[in-house]
């Protein structure tokens, strides 16, 4: 069985977009980082997440149907690196973002915004893929960020 270092070395080789997925419940947003993220299905339009167990938004997440994908682009490097910090507690303060129709947060100037309905989950090794389907979305320009090697990384030219 490999060890999981070296499986995290040989998948840093490949390049992911970034995404910030934010959450409401009752008294609170939470928010962060993720680069497993893809798409699943076109026909219902489908994407999937994977969070890990440990994660502040996990539980969250179990309870709560409702979620916001925020695709990045390349200017937004700080805000990827500030929701991905464990330590961070206020994720959202100083950043521009408005509230989609269910009341998640969609962060301003992202490239993407999809806001879901959570309807499946299944746990995998330490992480749960979280299933949803794509309500509704607005797109913008912009060049993508994304994770390689373990670095953010901007497409040139």
């Amino acid at each position: 069985m490999i060890d999981s270092e070296t499986f995290r070395q040989l998948l840093s080789r490949f390049a992911s977009g970034i995404a910030i997925i934010t959450a409401r419940d009752a008294e609170r947003d939470l928010g962060m980082t993720v680069s497993a993220f893809c798409s699943v299905s076109l026909a219902p339009p489908l994407v999937l997440v994977c969070v890990d167990q440990s994660a502040s938004m996990h539980a969250l997440l179990l309870d709560h149907p409702k979620l916001g994908i925020n695709i990045m682009s390349s200017q937004h490097e700080a805000h990827c690196r500030r929701f991905a910090d464990k330590r961070e507690t206020r994720r959202f303060d100083g950043v521009a973002f408005s509230r989609g129709e269910s009341g998640v947060v969609l962060l301003d100037d992202a490239m993407a915004h999809l806001e879901c309905q959570l309807v499946h989950h299944c746990s995998a090794g330490d992480h749960t893929i979280f299933i949803a389907e794509v309500e509704r979305g607005a797109m913008s320009e912009g060049r993508p960020l994304l994770y390689f090697r373990g670095r953010f990384a901007g497409l040139a030219g």
